[in-house]
């Protein structure tokens, strides 16, 4: 358990350093999120540029409102995901109805859809960078090598049941994507807290 307390010890300092206007924390909070922040935006907006902007938003957020992320609510990591999501996914529902406004083919719905499909999508990829290392590589043997459970647990030094229970908790954990609360759910971590 004391494992779990130290990045919460972390999380607690980093936000107690940001209330003061310690720059360097800020840098330090970059340091550790701006790949995650960046891949969560991008994989919402498939747009380099839109990727970008929201990443500066979402560090300028953080460092505006130091006060608004609460340890007890969940970690850090999670809390900033999900302030990017939300950012990205309102970028955007605003672009494509700006483009649904000036005659653009597709319809509300089809909108609707597509902010689904980028949230889904978003969240999986949070889910599986953030899952132990055991389950990931589990999963990524079975996925993108296409090896069955009895090759996986040859190939990890693992026993056949170890390897199922690894696959199978990995997929339980993706399975989760799909049950995002509303993107726009305003500091709803939960969106994205099974995960951590």
């Amino acid at each position: 358990m004391a494992k779990r307390e130290v990045p919460l010890r972390w999380d607690r300092k980093m936000q107690q350093r940001l209330a003061r206007g310690e720059a360097a924390a800020l840098g330090e909070l970059y340091d550790r999120f701006a790949s995650l922040v960046h891949g969560l935006a991008h994989r919402v907006l498939d747009d380099e540029r839109a990727a970008d902007h929201i990443t500066r938003d979402v560090f300028a957020h953080v460092w505006e409102h130091p006060d608004a992320y609460d340890p007890r609510q969940g970690p850090l990591r999670t809390w900033v995901a999900t302030l990017t999501h939300r950012l990205a996914v309102q970028r955007l529902r605003a672009t494509e109805t700006a483009a649904l406004a000036r005659g653009g083919l597709g319809t509300t719905e089809e909108l609707e859809s597509k902010v689904r499909h980028a949230s889904v999508a978003a969240r999986a990829d949070y889910i599986v960078q953030s899952m132990p290392a055991p389950l990931r590589a589990a999963l990524e043997l079975a996925y993108f090598q296409r090896r069955d459970y009895r090759q996986t647990a040859a190939d990890l030094g693992v026993t056949e049941d170890e390897a199922r229970r690894r696959l199978r908790l990995g997929l339980q954990l993706l399975s989760t994507a799909r049950q995002a609360t509303s993107p726009d759910t305003p500091g709803a971590p939960s969106g994205y807290g099974g995960a951590a």
